[in-house]
């Protein structure tokens, strides 16, 4: 597929260890999107068909309706030829066709994509940090000891553990444990609130398996109430098994202070441990401002792969 080629290309010059897709997973991408709200993607070629550039667009339609968002790529060796720009402009008078008034751009934390995204109008809004665990060099007594210092912290607490879809009677429970996550940092963007439902979060799942990944979640139950308290979710590839990532860990407002964060975190990697041994590595992001949960990704030996920079403009 073309458009991996490319961005195989511009990731081997400007971020190496970027995680990439295969043409299998970029393929499920633009079919399902992350929960079932695929973006858009554009490609430039030359006069011989070769593929120069590419331009993602995601036009959010759970929320943040008046919103569209870009990344352009260019091949390191069509660069300075104005490709990008045309991209881009392409991408601003598609948002303008359909009433997206706030635009946004993210890019790698790189001088020249900086002076791309001033050059176009955008202001830095916000740092997203990308962070990696090598699993195989894990001090697996560290996460013992945190998992069993959580445990004594949340003694009002248990663990459930989730292979594959929700079970209907935690469904609505988990629709408010996820909007949880909107308490998350987002520095300066302009951003609503994520809106969940019982349908996007089954979105999500079918999303996820239309990728071929192996869903897995670790929710906190309060034990007096039965109410759902928190949660962390991995997917894992099975096109590389070896390949897991981390989607949302987040604890809802009014049960926090009881070390559910990382009593969700480590449950989870004792539990992978167990039920994916290939896996090698997981990928998670953060905003750089995100103290909290940073400061546990450190006790689980996380490093910094890179950093990718939001901007935004209004129309």
């Amino acid at each position: 597929m073309d458009a991996v080629a490319l961005l195989a290309a511009t990731a081997k010059v400007d971020c190496p260890e970027a995680l990439q897709s295969t043409p299998r997973g970029y393929a499920a991408h633009l079919k399902h999107g992350w929960d079932g709200d695929p973006g858009h993607s554009y490609i430039a070629r030359d006069a011989d068909g070769f593929a120069v550039g590419l331009l993602s667009v995601d036009l959010p339609t759970y929320d943040n309706t008046n919103l569209a968002w870009f990344e352009v790529e260019v091949h390191p060796d069509y660069r300075g030829r104005g490709i990008g720009t045309q991209l881009l402009q392409y991408g601003e008078q598609l948002a303008q066709r359909l009433g997206r008034n706030l635009l946004g751009m993210s890019a790698w934390d790189l001088p020249k994509a900086d002076v791309f995204a001033r050059r176009h109008g955008f202001e830095q809004k916000a740092i997203e940090v990308n962070r990696r665990q090598d699993i195989a060099s894990l001090d697996w007594s560290v996460v013992q000891r945190l998992y069993d210092e959580a445990v004594q912290a949340s003694a009002g607490y248990e663990l459930i553990r989730i292979d594959g879809r929700l079970p209907d009677e935690l469904l609505e429970g988990m629709v408010a444990v996820t909007a949880s996550i909107n308490d998350a940092p987002r520095d300066d963007l302009e951003m609503e609130d994520d809106e969940y439902s019982p349908e996007r979060l089954r979105a999500y799942e079918d999303a996820q398996f239309g990728h071929d990944r192996s869903l897995y979640r670790v929710i906190a139950r309060e034990r007096a109430t039965g109410v759902l308290a928190g949660h962390s979710t991995i997917v894992v590839e099975r096109e590389r098994p070896h390949i897991a990532e981390q989607a949302d860990t987040a604890v809802a407002r009014e049960h926090r202070g009881h070390r559910l964060g990382a009593l969700v975190k480590t449950g989870m990697l004792l539990w992978m441990r167990e039920a994916e041994p290939a896996v090698t590595q997981l990928d998670t992001w953060n905003a750089e401002s995100n103290a909290h949960m940073i400061a546990i990704n450190q006790q689980l030996n996380y490093r910094i792969i890179a950093r990718s920079i939001a901007y935004q403009k209004t129309a």
